[in-house]
């Protein structure tokens, strides 16, 4: 039990690929992965620092699980990611239990906290590390699904985003490594793979030649085994027509758009310097549902900035329900000193910027209760993942227009299936978020046993970012 590791890993997808290459880092060690804090001799917390709330988040569950040093077998508490690489010195004031602290960019470093041979503190340069095919890493993503990082770090001086102080300036992987590792997952059985980055629609401009990104996703797609390729983060700009016929025509990329585009009101646009207005943002909308049949489109918004009026806020509200968006996600500002928005006068009070949230999320609500219910009586396509978190005797599975961890799940009954099988099922119910189906055909049928019981956990489901708690 002295060779035992558990991982926390929290925040975005990108910190999800940082987590798998630290468990690959701490496997080629010698060490076991275990799924609970108390059988580990070393805990790992991958921190997010981007907001008030993912800081929280990564403070509480640092000391929650800083009583295992008393409690349980941890030996050895280990802080990584955003949050270490904003305020090192700070955590290992506050928290004497944290015994090394790693910043963003230095996964790598963890073998030499396994070894025993490193400083308290190893925060270094959060630019001096990008993710190759090379290095270690196992997959923690269920039903054979992956994330691929194809660059870190962002070039954009958004005003209320200090992503660039934490992760540094755009760093793109070269076309060939990121084939190499898409390779790599295939053969290991991987038949999903989400391109995430920062700003996924500046992949390859910091190199020589500037590479298409549509040139890339088409390799990508092209590696034997691969069923969908799915891409995230798509900056609103310079969204060119050669990627956007390869998502509308390509049979392995799904037509599915995650792009955040944070508000609508030419206004508040300026205000975050997002260097376009509104006009452009129907126009887009217009654009992809046209040119993309069956799009799925997600985005992503943020009320409450500083400077953020009632009827700039009404502006946004008839956005989205011009728009008509599939998924949608909300946060509140959140004030950061080191954001550029900190010096923005007229505060929006918190109480205003929650009451926004929450009208805003009703709207969406019935959008997406209304979209999904029109599925009913239709028949999808969907990657299993397994057990549902709500019963065991229930599989739950994903459709292409359904993200990994960040959207909502179909839950299977008929059968039987297994994780990471892709089956054909006909939507029988539908909530605000979630799908029943009935399994009709199955491409791999092991033994198994009949899913019961889908139905009731509809109303059980929730929609929000599910955070990881254990890798593997």
């Amino acid at each position: 039990m002295r060779r035992t590791i558990h991982f926390v890993s929290l925040g975005c997808p990108k910190n999800r690929v940082d987590s798998e290459v630290m468990l690959g880092v701490a496997e080629r060690a010698g060490f076991r992965h275990v799924s609970e804090a108390e059988d580990a001799s070393v805990i790992v917390v991958n921190t997010c620092g981007f907001i008030d709330a993912a800081k929280e988040e990564s403070i509480n569950t640092i000391l929650e699980l800083s009583r295992q040093k008393t409690e349980g077998r941890c030996e050895k508490l280990v802080v990584t990611g955003c949050l270490s690489q904003r305020h090192p010195d700070e955590l290992a004031r506050e928290i004497p239990e944290i015994d090394h602290l790693l910043g963003s960019s230095d996964m790598l470093k963890l073998e030499r906290v396994l070894e025993g041979k490193a400083d308290r503190i190893l925060v270094g340069d959060p630019a001096s590390w990008l993710v190759q095919a090379t290095d270690p890493r196992r997959v923690s993503t269920r039903g054979r699904s992956a994330f691929l990082k194809i660059a870190e770090g962002c070039n954009r001086s958004c005003s209320f985003c200090v992503i660039p102080s934490l992760r540094g300036k755009q760093r793109s992987r070269s076309a060939d490594d990121i084939v190499r590792e898409a390779e790599a997952l295939a053969s290991a059985g991987v038949v999903e793979l989400n391109l995430v980055s920062q700003d996924t629609v500046a992949w390859g401009r910091d190199t020589p030649g500037a590479p298409s990104l549509a040139e890339l996703v088409e390799r990508v797609a092209g590696v034997a085994g691969l069923r969908w390729v799915r891409l995230f983060y798509l900056y609103p700009e310079k969204l060119g027509e050669d990627l956007i016929t390869l998502i509308a025509e390509h049979p392995r990329v799904v037509p599915y758009v995650d792009m955040p585009l944070q508000h609508a009101a030419d206004g508040m646009l300026r205000r975050m310097r997002r260097g376009h207005g509104g006009k452009r943002l129907y126009e887009l909308v217009e654009r992809l549902r046209k040119r993309i049949p069956g799009l799925t489109f997600r985005t992503a918004f943020i009320v409450g900035h500083p400077g953020e009026t009632d009827a700039e806020f009404e502006e946004l509200l008839t956005f989205v329900r011009f728009a008509e968006f599939e998924r949608v996600g909300v946060f509140r500002y959140s004030d950061e000193e080191t954001a550029r928005s900190f010096t923005i006068e007229g505060k929006v009070p918190k109480r205003v910027a929650a009451a926004r949230a929450r009208r805003l999320m009703s709207v969406q609500r019935r959008i997406s209760r209304r979209k999904n219910r029109a599925l009913v009586g239709s028949e999808l396509e969907v990657l299993v993942e397994g057990p549902s978190e709500e019963s065991e005797l229930v599989m739950a599975g994903r459709h292409a227009g359904q993200a990994p961890e960040i959207d909502g799940s179909v839950y299977l009954s008929g059968g039987p299936v297994q994780p990471g099988d892709v089956c054909r099922a006909r939507v029988t119910s539908a909530s605000d978020y979630d799908l029943v189906a009935e399994v009709l055909e199955n491409e791999r049928l092991p033994a198994g046993r009949r899913q019961r019981g889908a139905a009731e956990l509809l109303h059980r489901a929730s929609d929000g970012r599910r955070v990881l708690r254990t890798v593997g």
